[in-house]
């Protein structure tokens, strides 16, 4: 008996250390006291101070979960759904509304088992620098007199400066688990919204660095993961689509193109083959001659899609942004001297006397990624009639009031009036003005799936003549609210989130590989180049 007694005492020991074992190797347990106060701030999480490191750590266990490892337990609806529907995972409308069931769903289909995320915390290094563009790292590099050789590719900067991590962080005598500020010094305040924007965090209303550069740092993991996952699925998509031209090529091939090939190409055909057999014979060598797996002189080609797709996304996202950059850079080319004045005043860029509209563009372009001021005139340019009443309603200003009690109102008084009510709370700061900010915030983050939403036509022309921007001949309500919504995203963004168009450029690699393929094969029949034509359109 005392030997089961022995026995069933240590079974239960080795179950609590076992359920245990993950908390006290957890990654944050070797955090120094400044990191882990730094974790639970840039998360939001308030803590007391002073405070013991046992605290800290109480705290972080508490959220660790839902904010390192299953970051998605903290999402809306919303987002669950959207997320689910990149990975193509159908939801039911009655499933929506059950937070719990997408949860759930979403974890199934997350980028990383949750041992693999809590293992990455362990070794920060190797995956927080993969998102930066390639000017960051060589900025990073110079500014820390890392020696990288020429020529300076992406790849060699990235490995050079992950090797170099630790090194400059003893340099400068700071930690490097969960690291500080100094990881961002060589970048601008610019720089920070850039990937902010580019990976689909925009921060709009952000203009102190300290929380830009919280902001990149707490999001730096799920970037690199959707970085991953998307370079994987473009590797898969080229490859799919690198077999699928092929196939239709060689399909177009009469019985003399196949039996070319397999002449140029020292393919034994027996004697009396028919035409199928030899699409057979040359599906079968296509590998060994093409090869299938875009390796060798194929990757260069085909645009390193896939055993290159590391060095291809980064290229991608350098690209995507200075497209994005065009795109903005000609949207403000027809942008109002009054709009690209609010522009500049939104971001507290000061506007010399006299300066000419083409002077004026040149200011906005240089400003494009510049962090928007919280609040001010701009602010109430796209709220709806009856956010605009209900602010007035709720601001505390008689006046305002009145004018928002007005049936007569038009929304150009609304927005009169919400502009002096915010100023006078402003000008008498204390309590007013906080409740003036709070209420406005609410306003403006509810407004932000429905803007435009309930605008009628006319309110609609008026807004775009704001910009300056002509209304075509005939254009319907939902072409209006869709350029409305552009001009207004311009606007407070600077550049739109080019995050999803990222891997645009990957297609584009993709259709100027059937080029590539057509000369491989020496698909010389127009039926074939018609084929591989076709598949170019699809693409």
């Amino acid at each position: 008996m005392r030997w089961l007694s022995t026995v069933l005492s240590l079974a239960l020991t080795a179950e609590t250390v076992v359920g245990s074992s993950w908390f006290s190797k957890a990654a944050y347990n070797k955090w120094h006291e400044t990191e882990l106060e730094r974790w639970l701030s840039d998360n939001d999480i308030p803590y007391p101070t002073p405070a013991d490191r046992k605290d800290l750590e109480n705290l972080i266990q508490k959220n660790w979960d839902s904010y390192a490892v299953a970051p998605y337990k903290n999402w809306d609806s919303d987002k669950l759904t959207a997320y689910l529907k990149s990975k193509g995972v159908e939801t039911k409308e009655s499933a929506k509304s059950n937070k719990d069931s997408l949860v759930s769903q979403v974890s199934n289909s997350w980028y990383e088992t949750e041992d693999k995320a809590q293992t990455s915390w362990t070794s920060v290094h190797d995956w927080i620098l993969d998102t930066w563009t390639e000017s960051s790292l060589k900025a990073f590099a110079d500014k820390h007199g890392i020696p990288v050789p020429q020529p300076r590719t992406r790849d060699t900067l990235l490995q050079k400066a992950r090797s170099n991590y630790e090194i400059v962080a003893k340099k400068v005598g700071e930690t490097a688990e969960y690291p500080g500020d100094w990881l961002y010094e060589s970048w601008s305040e610019s720089d920070l919204k850039e990937w902010l924007d580019t990976h689909g965090f925009p921060a709009p209303q952000i203009t102190d660095r300290n929380k830009l550069i919280s902001m990149v740092r707490r999001n730096s993991r799920l970037a690199y993961l959707r970085m991953q996952d998307q370079k994987s699925s473009a590797a898969a998509s080229a490859s799919a689509a690198y077999a699928t031209l092929t196939d239709k090529i060689i399909d177009a091939w009469g019985e003399s193109q196949l039996k070319e090939f397999c002449d140029k190409n020292g393919i034994n055909v027996p004697q009396g083959s028919k035409v199928n057999e030899l699409r057979a014979l040359v599906r079968k060598n296509r590998a060994q001659i093409l090869g299938d797996n875009v390796t060798g002189s194929a990757a260069s080609a085909f645009g390193a899609a896939t055993s290159m797709a590391g060095n291809q996304y980064a290229k991608a996202t350098d690209d995507v942004s200075l497209a994005a950059q065009d795109a903005f850079n000609k949207v403000v080319g027809t942008w109002s001297e009054s709009r690209l004045k609010s522009y500049l005043d939104a971001r507290g860029v000061p506007v010399p006397q006299g300066s000419k509209t083409d002077e004026l563009r040149a200011l906005v372009r240089r400003n494009a990624h510049k962090a928007a001021n919280p609040y001010g005139a701009w602010t109430w340019d796209d709220l709806s009639y009856d956010t605009l009443r209900k602010y007035l309603a709720n601001s505390g200003n008689a006046a305002a009031k009145k004018v928002g009690d007005s049936s007569a109102a038009t929304r150009d008084d609304l927005v009169e009036a919400a502009q002096s009510a915010y100023a006078s709370a402003s000008s008498a700061g204390g309590g007013s003005y906080a409740s003036a900010t709070s209420y406005l915030s609410q306003a403006t983050e509810a407004a932000k799936k429905t803007t435009f939403d309930t605008w009628s036509e006319s309110e609609l022309k008026a807004y775009l003549d704001s910009y300056g921007i002509p209304v075509p001949q005939g254009s319907k309500i939902n072409e209006l609210k869709a350029l409305a919504r552009k001009q207004s995203t311009y606007f407070k963004y600077g550049t739109t989130n080019p995050a999803n168009t990222a891997f645009a450029k990957l297609g584009e690699s993709v259709k100027g590989a059937y080029e590539w393929v057509v000369g491989q094969l020496g698909a010389g029949s127009e039926a074939a180049k018609q084929k591989a034509g076709e598949f170019k359109e699809e693409l």
